[in-house]
């Protein structure tokens, strides 16, 4: 009774065995997942300016991109496209994203309305998938500073104008001050020569 009990088991070693080895060799062939680095989560901008969505993903398989923007005016999507293969871009982005390998985007000249979330997701072929999400301000020139700069800037020109004439002014009044004293100067020296000619 013993015997055909070790060869069960045995048996059930070696299955176990073979079963694992198998599982160990299929998850091997099998792509480990998908990973992805977002190194700037937060992007501060200013009106038309470019701006750089950095990502960075790695995967065994082939990847899918895909670029979204949500924002109080809805969701819109910008791009998608598959590692080495073909590039989507929406009609809205159409001259103004540029697409990298490593599932970066750029926007060209943004505007107000590119203010938001941007979520990128990778998928790979093998049906894992990564999420990943930017956050982007985007604020205007604010001319009235621009205004204000220019304001001061005139008052300063002017009080400087003003300062130079001034300047100017009492140059001119010392020099003929000068003038008159020499003037004085000569009078009571010829008036000098004169009583001593007469007194000889």
């Amino acid at each position: 009774l013993m015997r055909p009990l070790q060869g069960c088991r045995g048996r059930g070693v070696v299955v176990g065995t073979v079963t694992i080895c198998l599982a160990a060799g299929w998850a091997l062939q099998t792509p480990g997942g998908v990973s992805l680095v977002v190194p700037q989560p937060n992007i501060n901008a200013t009106v038309a300016q470019n701006i750089l969505l950095s990502v960075e993903y790695s995967c065994r398989g082939v990847a899918t991109i895909e670029w979204k923007h949500v924002s109080s005016w809805g969701t819109t999507k910008i791009a998608e496209w598959k590692s080495g293969n073909y590039v989507n871009i929406s009609t809205v982005y159409k001259d103004r994203v540029t697409t990298f390998e490593n599932g970066s985007i750029q926007l060209l000249n943004v505007g107000m309305r590119d203010a938001g979330y941007y979520f990128i997701t990778v998928t790979e072929e093998y049906g894992t998938n990564t999420y990943g999400t930017i956050i982007v301000n985007i604020y205007e020139i604010i001319y009235e500073d621009l205004h204000f700069v220019a304001v001061v800037f005139a008052f300063l020109a002017a009080v400087s104008a003003i300062l130079i004439c001034f300047m100017w002014l009492c140059n001119k009044s010392l020099h003929l001050f000068q003038k008159k004293t020499t003037h004085k100067l000569t009078a009571s020296t010829t008036e000098e020569i004169e009583l001593e000619t007469i007194e000889c």
